[in-house]
């Protein structure tokens, strides 16, 4: 174990990043005055500046280097070859990204005896590399935008996007949902996808990733605190079933486990369609999809230094993501069906942190690590989530002295996050690059108001001697009646809130008219593209989506594997 593990950053180190804050909270007001433009607006990205300067800078200012130094599983044998070593050729398939969706298919249709490569443009990240590496290199690295990509809107939304071998399942938290029944029932009434067999689906992902609820040995005070607060309210609260079976507690699931004890799609699905031939291109961006006479015949592949190349194949599966898929879809001539792009679901969530009397240590334990699912039927779900150092500080108010003494006394602070299932209000626009809105609707803004006090009575009924909200204009409530008074008189456009599982930019559907993707997963109006990543899911899937996306991709692959 490293011996820095857990210590709190140098006071030195986090003045800097206090000194940063107070700077970029002066840019914020020298420029409140200034009239809004369009839907984000001068004043909205203001506002936004200290929270994009923060988060980096606290994670560069961590003085800790990892969370957990002592080896753990080694990194299994995957066949993965730059870009800049690849010299073209043809294949049967071929899967554009790595993550959830594409793993799955690469290797159900590699198990198959079909020659699979699967195309990505990140690189491969290793559990040595985690272990030796800054928390903050890692977080730059892992990520789309080096993790400040933002739906623009107000509020604007912070959307973390995972990018490398194993896409987001490299740096989510390891929790494992399976797709409610009442999501499946209105998948089929609704959108007419055929949902009988999802259940044998769902089991073969969890066996896949060896999901099962997170002992209490390793779960940290930060989920303990949360069940206390939910068992003391009569409520219930579990320990999340995730797919992490080694797991220690190192606490670092956002930023690569350095034990490799969570099982991403880089620990299973991918090894398995290595071992059955699949090859991976890294660093390398699919630039076009080619199509010839509507049927697809290859991909266009552009390197880091700029050069391209061709990769040949008659079966093309799409599996970039909700905020790729259609961008890439567009430069391919393929972006004519209508809703691509739109009807975007990305689960908004919210933070609130309890201070208490003992130290909580919230970055010693797991990530996320106990569900409180009282409202879920209200489409509100309560997880305890924390992070590490740097990436949990966010609900902290304040800049200069005041923040130096909120981030002094941070180690006493409990967090918890709560997701909302929300319409499809986003949309993905551009070709090159994707420019991603999002208005949060009146319903979902009341939604995470109700999350934010629900919350909030949990941590008070564990202890808590306040609650910090996040919000700007008043951080900090004393009793529930006081958050509920601050948080129903707080304007949607002032809320603080991050996404992490955007969904349905090409939904999956029975109407043309609505859904750009055939229920089998095909895209419309071409032959050999298909579509397997959660852009295709037709709604907010109401939890954290690693396993439904994997079990659509699964079905999308069998049907692929069946016609083939």
């Amino acid at each position: 174990m490293d011996d820095r593990a857990g210590r709190p950053p140098d006071n030195e180190a986090m003045q800097r990043v206090a000194t940063v804050d107070d700077w970029a909270s002066r840019f914020a007001r020298l420029t409140s005055g200034f009239p809004l433009s369009a839907r984000l607006g001068i004043r909205a990205a203001a506002r936004f500046v200290p929270e994009l300067v923060k988060v980096p800078m606290l994670l560069a200012a961590a003085a800790e280097t990892t969370g957990d130094a002592t080896p753990g599983r080694p990194d299994p044998p995957l066949t993965c070859v730059p870009s800049a070593e690849w010299r073209g050729g043809s294949a049967d398939v071929v899967v554009v990204g790595s993550g959830a969706g594409g793993a799955v298919v690469a290797k159900v249709l590699a198990e198959a005896g079909m020659d699979v490569v699967v195309v990505e443009e990140g690189r491969r990240h290793t559990a040595e590399e985690f272990r030796r590496t800054s928390t903050f290199d890692r977080f730059r690295t892992l990520y789309r935008d080096s993790g400040a990509t933002v739906a623009l809107g107000l509020p604007p939304v912070v959307l973390p996007l995972g990018r490398g071998v194993g896409g987001t399942t490299l740096v989510n938290s390891g929790t494992c949902f399976r797709t409610p029944d009442r999501v499946l029932r209105r998948w089929r009434e609704q959108w007419g996808v055929p949902t009988d067999e999802f259940p044998e689906l769902l089991d073969a992902v969890e066996r896949m990733l060896h999901v099962a609820p997170q002992p209490l040995d390793v779960l940290g005070r930060n989920g303990l605190l949360a069940i206390a607060g939910a068992s003391s309210l009569g409520w219930d609260a579990q320990p999340l079933n995730r797919n992490a079976p080694g797991c220690a507690g190192s606490c670092q699931c956002a930023v690569g486990c350095p034990r490799n004890a969570k099982n991403g799609v880089h620990l299973n699905a991918l090894p398995d369609a290595c071992r059955a031939g699949a090859r991976i291109v890294t660093e390398a961006r699919v630039t076009r999809v080619i199509t010839a006479r509507r049927r697809a015949e290859g991909v266009l592949i552009r390197r880091p230094d700029g050069s391209s190349f061709v990769l040949r194949a008659p079966l093309v599966v799409v599996a970039a993501g909700a905020t790729e898929t259609p961008p890439l879809l567009r430069r391919s001539g393929l972006g004519g069906q209508p809703g691509l792009g739109r009807g975007m679901a990305v689960h908004p969530a919210t933070t609130v942190a309890g201070r208490f009397d003992e130290p909580v240590n919230s970055s010693r334990g797991v990530l996320q690590s106990v569900g409180i699912e009282r409202f879920h039927d209200e489409g509100i779900l309560i997880e305890a989530t924390t992070g590490p150092a740097g990436l949990v500080t966010f609900p902290l108010p304040g800049t200069g002295r005041e923040l130096r003494h909120e981030l002094d006394n941070r180690h006493h602070l409990a967090y918890l996050g709560a997701m909302v299932a929300d319409a499809p209000a986003g949309q993905v626009l551009g070709r090159h690059r994707p420019v991603i809105t999002y208005q949060l609707t009146r319903a979902d803004a009341g939604k995470l108001r109700k999350a934010m006090v629900e919350m909030g009575r949990v941590l008070f009924a564990a202890g808590a001697t306040e609650v910090l909200t996040g919000l700007d204009r008043h951080p900090r409530a004393s009793t529930v009646e006081e958050l509920a008074e601050i948080v129903g008189t707080t304007p949607a456009k002032a809320l603080r809130v991050a996404a992490f599982h955007p969904t349905g930019t090409a939904r999956m559907g029975a109407d043309g008219q609505r859904a750009p993707v055939d229920v089998t997963g095909r895209l419309r109006g071409v032959y050999g593209v298909y579509i397997a990543d959660g852009s295709c899911l037709p709604t907010c899937p109401e939890v954290n989506p690693q396993v439904t996306i994997m079990a659509v991709a699964m079905a999308v692959a069998n049907g692929i594997r069946s016609t083939s």
